[in-house]
């Protein structure tokens, strides 16, 4: 297994974007996959409960990447 490229989660990029209808998007990107993540955000829930969330999930999906690779 030392051919498996190993995800570095510490590496995940957050990106909060504003759009001009003034919603906002959440994006996570993990620079070595290439995978990216994005959800537009909820104005009545906060921010950071959403990001653990989106995480949560974008995390899943790394891994699940990492064992389809593998």
């Amino acid at each position: 297994m030392k051919n498996r490229a190993m995800i570095d989660r510490s590496k995940i990029q957050f990106d909060l974007i504003q759009l001009t209808s003034g919603e906002r998007l959440l994006r996570l990107t993990e620079p070595q996959s290439g995978l990216s993540l994005e959800k537009k955000l909820d104005s009545q829930r906060s921010v950071v409960r959403q990001k653990e969330q989106l995480l949560g999930v974008f995390e899943a999906a790394l891994a699940r990447a990492e064992t389809t690779t593998a």
